[in-house]
């Protein structure tokens, strides 16, 4: 079964059981789905979304609610943070784990020695490499500075 057919029967079963957070949880997520088919069809009629561009919505989905979840937090809106949290919980049920930073570190240096990066100015083929495989377990946002780390400069 495919993330987007789980996705479909969480909210099945969201209904079912009255579960309002995560009912619109789920529909926000679907909605991103069905948008992200629309922007696929300009490649042709099979071309739908895949579990990969689905994880990569909802890290996306993910990143957005925790920036508001920190502006709400600074402007003392308890009931808008603690709604953020929830829908951030929910959304990253259907998420692969993530990997630690020990973890992160040494599938970065793996990457590296693949690749036979030697430079900075090979940074783009490793986190084209690591996004390719490690979409959705990995903080991309992090994950520069890391590899400067490794590489040396």
């Amino acid at each position: 079964m495919g993330l987007r057919d789980e996705i479909n029967d969480s909210l099945k079963e969201a209904m079912k059981s009255g579960d309002k957070r995560r009912v619109s949880t789920l529909r926000l997520v679907n909605s991103a789905i069905k948008d992200r088919d629309i922007q696929n069809r300009t490649q042709g009629p099979d071309a739908g979304v895949t579990d990969a561009q689905i994880i990569e919505l909802l890290a996306k989905m993910v990143k957005q609610r925790q920036e508001s979840l920190e502006i709400y937090e600074k402007a003392g809106r308890d009931e808008l943070a603690t709604q953020e949290r929830e829908e951030i919980a929910i959304i990253q049920g259907y998420m692969p784990k993530q990997l630690s930073d020990a973890e992160v570190k040494s599938v970065i240096a793996a990457v590296i020695k693949e690749t036979g990066a030697t430079s900075v100015k090979d940074m783009g083929k490793v986190m084209g490499a690591l996004k390719a495989r490690y979409s959705g377990q990995i903080d991309f946002a992090k994950t520069g500075a890391v590899i400067k780390g490794l590489l040396g400069a």
